[in-house]
């Protein structure tokens, strides 16, 4: 055999090799990730099949009915006052918290701990907490305001402040979550370009906002997609504290399509409402990674 053939029959046994040590994470990925949504994909456009009424191919029917349902378009703009709200909080505080707890300050492990616990919280565990707080007349919240000589106020039971109350929960789950990648990424930024620039009289606003805001820009990225995510998947929260009340002012995407799905037992119209939301969600992503991707600094 020449070496050339020795040298190919190498190459193919080493290629058979990889795609041996890949095929259990592909088979997991194809039977839990992709068949699963171009079955949600092909279901969206049949009924729902009911009793001994199997499934009737019926298009569109099922996106124009969505496209009808004023449910829908109140979860939509919920969801994207939620979004507008909950993904710069909890940014802009994991940031705050990392550069503080980055410092030489006393007590340091403990903050990071503190801050850090509410994200192993289980998220029932978290609603119910919160629920304590929110229950009106004898709830923590009550209990200060009431101090402080201000009327009682039921938070989750006023459409005003109903989905505030449940933005207010969501950063303070994910902003700790969050933090840790930004300290991971604080600690590995080279310390000479602290000293550099405090030999140079630069302020500590200006190390931040020059040095280094730029240099964290991929954890922001990475951050920024999951904060995206979380906040059209959040259904947790919202069964526990108000169910998408009152008069569905706190009804998320999410928790919409699980009340259509499991509720109602409209499977068909809640394949439609799953298949917006992952075009949804892919498109944002892809433009974040992608576009965003170019303004961004690696070192």
């Amino acid at each position: 055999m020449s070496a050339s053939s020795s040298s190919i029959a190498g190459s193919g046994q080493r290629s058979i090799h990889a795609w041996l040590l890949l095929l259990p994470a592909l088979v997991l990925l194809v039977a839990f990730t992709h068949w699963p949504a171009v079955a949600t994909l092909i279901d969206s456009f049949y009924s729902t099949p009911k009793g001994t009424r199997a499934a009737v191919w019926v298009g569109v029917e099922n996106y124009q009915v969505m496209a009808e349902d004023p449910v829908f378009w109140q979860a939509v703009r919920n969801n994207l006052w939620f979004a507008a709200a909950t993904i710069p909080a909890s940014i802009g505080l994991a940031l705050l918290m990392a550069v503080w707890v980055n410092e030489r300050i006393a007590g340091r492990t403990f903050i990071r701990m503190a801050y850090f616990t509410p994200t192993v919280l289980p998220m029932i565990a978290v609603a119910n907490i919160w629920l304590f707080f929110y229950t009106p007349q004898y709830g923590l919240l009550e209990q200060v305001t009431g101090a402080l000589g201000l009327p009682s106020h039921n938070w989750l039971g006023s459409p005003s402040t109903a989905l505030g109350a449940i933005t207010l929960v969501a950063v303070w789950k994910e902003a700790g979550f969050f933090m840790i990648f930004y300290l991971a990424a604080l600690q590995t930024l080279n310390p000479s370009l602290k000293e550099a620039a405090a030999i140079e009289g630069a302020s500590r606003w200006y190390f931040f906002r020059r040095v280094q805001w730029p240099l964290l820009m991929p954890t922001t990225l990475f951050v920024l997609v999951n904060a995206v995510i979380n906040a059209f998947r959040l259904v947790d929260h919202v069964f526990i504290l108000t169910r998408g009340g009152p008069d569905n002012a706190t009804t998320l995407l999410l928790y919409h399509l699980y009340e259509v799905g499991f509720k109602f037992w409209d499977t068909a119209y809640a394949a439609a409402i799953t298949v917006v939301l992952v075009v949804v969600l892919s498109s944002v992503a892809l433009f974040q990674f992608f576009v965003l991707d170019k303004k961004v600094h690696y070192q």
